[in-house]
């Protein structure tokens, strides 16, 4: 009976931190291999031991932990032309590693082993052999990378195969194919696959597929399905040039669409967490847009999109956003209808029901802000104030008489930033003024002491990101901004948005409204509890 088990093979750590703007310390490293380990994954290949002090480290400080289900793996190559296996620093150094398994690659393509080696045929296929037999004879398991394969192949199939032959004879445990320059296709991918389990019926072949054409996923599928059993790639397909294969989004693939066994089923609602971890650690942005774990995966923006979900699901989302740890989200903008009103407003715990007049008046107000630079999808804050003040549920806590800002630059280039404010809170006027880093801050600030007074909770609250974006670049300088702030308490965040020509008035706008929202959140949460 044909297995349907596949072994994952995590590169994360080595060929990861080969892409643009990836760089993970030797703790990153032991942070993301134990999560790595508790995701499910068969193998973490830990990064080179032979080149470079920091991988060095990450081996030795992996020592005095056990994973509890992945083999850790040192990865190296072949041993240099000339050297003994006992003499060649690169072997020695895997040995030294003192992983349960090794990763090796060696030269496939005749055009690398002329070009780049400069030797000949035979010595290549002697280095192969040689370099597995020495890791076998040391008790690891050799898991044989073929760099270059499909287009070795592509140039020379016998030559192609002899290595492969080279490496099995002396007792690698998987042969693993690898599309290094990306640009082999799917179907050529599948017929090469099965030219190759012809001639090795019984041992483990892989695959190892990068993006530069945009199908590591679609190759690394098509290679399974011709019967590949190991599968090699990184989390969120990080690596050098256009990226590895993404395990995120062969994971699901796999087992939940093609009923392969790749992780434990009660793992697999963990593939995002474990998608953003990585990226946290590696302090890299999240990409919104990725299949399966994003965060724009299973948003709806659409009217008719969000009235057929809010029926069905399955008429806009191919699985369960909760099958993968994901979540639905229901978008609001011009494109709104009534459907994505009702879904938000329930989102935010707010009851439209006995406001059933009020939504045709909410999408109206929605459409026209946001045809004047408004954008709401991440802002649920504003949002939320924006569908309490037409239905009546929002109080003003405070009330603005005016405020001014001075930017002064002295001789010694010292910058410095003032605001004044006046405002109206619980029938008393405050008239405060604080300094800051820039006119925002010092306006977050004269904000924050005019009413803490009143509403000492503020203090608790803080300000996390802020971000401009120029609406219309034409206009140079008096172009319109919209600024969107985003604000955090105890682990929870909300945006608010401002726009206006002026850079000022625009972070007024949603710094005070995060204000706002927060202490009506606050309102809220001691009326229920009261």
């Amino acid at each position: 009976m044909e297995t349907r088990t596949i072994d994952l093979f995590d590169t994360t750590l080595r060929d990861g931190t080969q892409g643009e703007g990836i760089s993970l310390s030797s703790e990153d490293k032991m942070r993301i291999a134990r999560r790595l380990d508790q995701a499910g994954i068969d193998y973490i290949e830990g990064g080179w031991p032979g080149s470079n002090p920091k991988d060095l480290d990450f081996f030795t400080k992996a020592r005095d932990h056990r994973f509890d289900h992945a083999r850790l793996v040192a990865f190296g190559s072949t041993m240099r032309y000339g050297n003994t296996p006992e003499k060649d620093p690169n072997l020695m150094a895997l040995v030294e590693a003192g992983t349960p398994a090794v990763s090796i690659f060696g030269k496939t393509w005749l055009f690398h082993v002329h070009q780049a080696l400069g030797i000949t045929d035979r010595d290549n296929l002697d280095l192969i052999r040689q370099s597995v037999a020495f890791m076998t004879a040391h008790d690891k398991e050799v898991v044989y990378d073929a760099e270059h394969f499909f287009d070795g192949y592509k140039d020379n199939p016998d030559y192609a195969l002899q290595t492969l032959q080279q490496a099995a004879q002396a007792g690698a445990s998987a042969l693993v194919l690898c599309d290094t320059n990306g640009g082999t296709l799917p179907q050529e991918v599948s017929e090469i696959v099965r030219t190759v389990i012809g001639r090795f019926p019984d041992t483990v072949i892989g695959i190892h597929a990068h993006n530069d054409g945009e199908l590591a996923v679609a190759n690394t599928l098509a290679a399974v399905e011709s019967g590949c059993r190991h599968v090699q790639g990184t989390i969120n397909g990080y690596g050098e040039r256009c990226g590895n294969v993404n395990l995120c989004s062969v994971i699901p693939n796999l087992q939940l669409k093609m009923g392969y066994d790749c992780i434990d089923p009660d793992k697999m609602a963990k593939v995002t967490s474990l998608s953003h971890y990585v990226s946290e650690v590696a302090n890299v942005m999240p990409f919104d847009h990725q299949a399966f774990v994003g965060k724009s995966a299973f948003a709806h923006k659409g009217g008719i999109h969000v009235s057929a979900v809010m029926k069905n699901p399955s008429t806009y989302e191919h699985i369960e956003p909760e099958t993968v740890g994901n979540k639905r989200r229901v978008l609001v903008s011009d494109l709104s209808g009534k459907s994505n009103i009702h879904y938000k407003s329930d989102e935010l715990g707010i009851d439209l029901l006995s406001y059933g007049d009020k939504v045709p008046e909410i999408v109206g107000a929605l459409k026209d802000l946001e045809n004047q630079g408004f954008q709401y999808e991440a802002a649920e804050g504003s949002l939320d104030l924006l569908i309490r003040k037409i239905t009546g549920e929002w109080q003003d806590l405070f009330e603005l008489k005016g405020f001014r800002v001075i930017i002064e630059k002295n001789e010694r280039a010292e910058v410095r930033s003032e605001a004044t404010i006046r405002l109206l809170v619980n029938g008393e006027e405050e008239h405060t003024a604080a300094d800051g880093n820039g006119p925002v801050h010092a306006l977050d600030a004269a904000l924050r002491k005019a009413i803490c007074k009143f509403y000492p909770e503020v203090d608790q609250m803080q300000l996390s990101d802020y971000k401009v974006r120029v609406l219309n670049e034409k206009d140079g300088t008096g172009a319109k901004v919209r600024v969107l702030i985003d604000s955090q308490n105890n682990g929870t965040s909300w945006g608010t948005v401002g726009v206006s020509e002026n850079i000022i008035e625009a972070s007024w706008q949603a710094l005070m409204e995060s204000m706002a929202y927060y202490l009506q959140q606050q309102k809220i949460t001691t009326e229920n509890h009261s």
